[in-house]
């Protein structure tokens, strides 16, 4: 291995370190407890070491969302495997979609919610991003009407399903009938072309 290879993998090395030492830290205390200072001190590593690599905190926070696209996109793609086509692959994606918010706050926050600088529903944005949204794409489009456009159909289905994740969460909407809610939205939602 060369002196250049070795430095390249080392500096990818800290990288991954510092986006999953932001997250994290996220996840345990809130993305207020993300700061330079902090994460440097958590990754012994000096401040400009870290904006060797980032920007600032916000690059940070889209490393980290660009990261958690990938782990939703992975997640869609199994239930979605597993639903098969259908009513049946908008119900299982709907449903690993609101569980993924769920589960993971911190993470949904950077990907969803806070102010990134990620070029989102346009040809410039990540790889991670695109696929993530082909994944809802793809469970609508079984349920699409002809005529209908499939990316304004999956674009609403998505601000559904977002907000059942931020109202719930955010204590809006009682937690104890979030499954109902969502049941109901992909019933009226997923209603089979044709229907």
């Amino acid at each position: 291995m060369t002196i250049q290879a070795r430095r390249e993998r080392e500096r990818a090395e800290r990288e991954r370190l510092i986006v999953t030492v932001a997250r994290n830290l996220a996840e345990a205390e809130g993305w207020d407890a993300v700061t330079t200072r902090r994460l440097a001190a958590e990754i012994e590593y000096s401040q400009p070491v870290l904006y060797s690599h980032f920007k600032s905190k916000g690059a940070i926070v889209a490393a980290v969302a660009v990261r958690g696209c990938e782990e939703l996109t992975a997640g869609l793609r199994a239930s979605a495997a597993a639903a098969g086509d259908g009513y049946g692959r908008a119900a299982a994606v709907g449903r690993a979609y609101t569980d993924f918010g769920r589960r993971r706050p911190a993470l949904y926050d950077a990907m969803f919610t806070h102010p990134v600088d990620l070029p989102f529903a346009t040809p410039g944005a990540p790889a991670p991003l695109r696929e993530a949204f082909g994944e809802l794409r793809r469970a609508v489009q079984p349920v699409a009407r002809d005529g209908e456009d499939l990316t304004l159909l999956t674009e609403t289905f998505w601000a559904g399903l977002h907000a059942l994740v931020t109202l719930t969460r955010d204590g809006r909407l009682p937690a104890e009938t979030h499954d109902h809610r969502l049941a109901l939205l992909i019933a009226r939602f997923a209603v089979p072309a044709g229907g």
